[in-house]
């Protein structure tokens, strides 16, 4: 889909909703706090800008917000864990305002973390903003994933092939995907007007998945760690505008 002005204008407050959602999170989010509160906090900014969780009900999608603790990957569900000190959790959030999404992530430490989680979060945060600097028009969709994965490889780490990114806009996921990694081809072209949902997922050593009962966390196959950035990114005429910070 291309994307008038004045819908991405729109996204941008829904952005700016997620960001205000990801900062407030991720300021409570300290050893000893258990993760069904950072998602009630979450929930507290949606209600006090007068937004919708996209996330809440998605498929049957029990929680406003995913928590996602060291080793798992995506889509964990706010609950009883109790965060401690050298934890890195992923916080993924969403929101709808007049009918426009956004969405966004990233990675923070709980305390002092280890050297190579700490260097993992970093990574996976510059993998994210080099799979942006590649959102211009004219330039082909599965740049991004190269650019994400150069960054990921050459630091050591590996890139999840599972799941991915995605364009956004009155859906919270919309054609085309954007894979994290060079799939073989070059994909659509970028357009002026598009938006898309980059989101690196970075893992400490293999890039093999698992499924856990729930039916929504996944976590690494080898239980090393794992980090994953996002942000919503508007393709525009100057350029690449990241529509999820504050």
């Amino acid at each position: 889909m291309v994307r008038s002005k004045e819908e991405i204008a729109k996204m941008r407050k829904a952005g700016r909703v997620v960001a205000e959602m990801i900062e407030r999170v991720s300021e409570a989010a300290r050893p000893g706090v258990r993760t069904e509160y950072l998602d009630r906090i979450a929930r507290q900014v949606l209600e006090e800008r007068g937004a919708k969780s996209n996330f809440l009900n998605y498929h049957g999608f029990p929680a406003t917000i995913c928590t996602s603790p060291n080793n798992m990957i995506v889509h964990g569900i706010p609950g009883k864990y109790k965060l401690k000190e050298g934890d890195i959790l992923s916080i993924d959030c969403g929101a709808i305002v007049d009918g426009y999404h956004g969405d966004a992530a990233v990675t923070i430490p709980i305390g002092q973390v280890s050297e190579e989680a700490a260097r993992l979060i970093e990574v996976t945060r510059e993998s994210l903003w080099a799979g942006i600097r590649v959102l211009e028009a004219g330039r082909r969709l599965h740049e991004v994933g190269r650019a994400i994965q150069q960054v990921a490889e050459q630091a050591g780490f590996s890139v999840v092939r599972e799941y991915v990114g995605h364009a956004i806009g009155t859906a919270m996921h919309e054609d085309p995907q954007v894979p994290n990694y060079w799939p073989g081809n070059p994909g659509p072209l970028i357009k002026e007007g598009n938006v898309f949902a980059i989101e690196p997922m970075v893992n400490l050593k293999g890039k093999e998945t698992m499924l856990l009962d729930d039916g929504w966390s996944v976590v690494t196959a080898d239980g090393g760690l794992s980090s994953h950035f996002e942000h919503t990114v508007a393709v525009t005429e100057d350029g690449p505008w990241v529509l999820t910070t504050p």
